[in-house]
């Protein structure tokens, strides 16, 4: 029988995650240039990525990969920016 388990708890806290730093984008409470906006993203996309080391799905994996190397793209570029200025 299936049971939920701590990796099933990251994950969802990880979709959570990215779904709120979302709906907070649309709503006009974080700007997509923002560090807490990739942070939240990957902070999201690592949990979720944690979950599927448990219970592996490639198309997951694939599209969660990709969402964490974009949001420390853009960590990367603010810190960068930041430098600079």
């Amino acid at each position: 029988m299936l049971g939920y388990e701590f990796h099933d708890l990251v994950g969802n806290v990880g979709v959570l995650c990215i779904l709120a730093t979302y709906l907070l984008l649309q709503i006009e409470r974080i700007e997509p240039t923002s560090l807490i906006f990739s942070g939240l993203n990957a902070l999201g996309a690592g949990m979720v990525l944690f979950s599927l080391m448990e219970e592996f799905n490639l198309s997951a994996f694939i599209i969660e990969s990709a969402w964490l190397t974009i949001s420390v793209f853009g960590i990367a570029r603010r810190f960068f920016k930041a430098d600079v200025a």
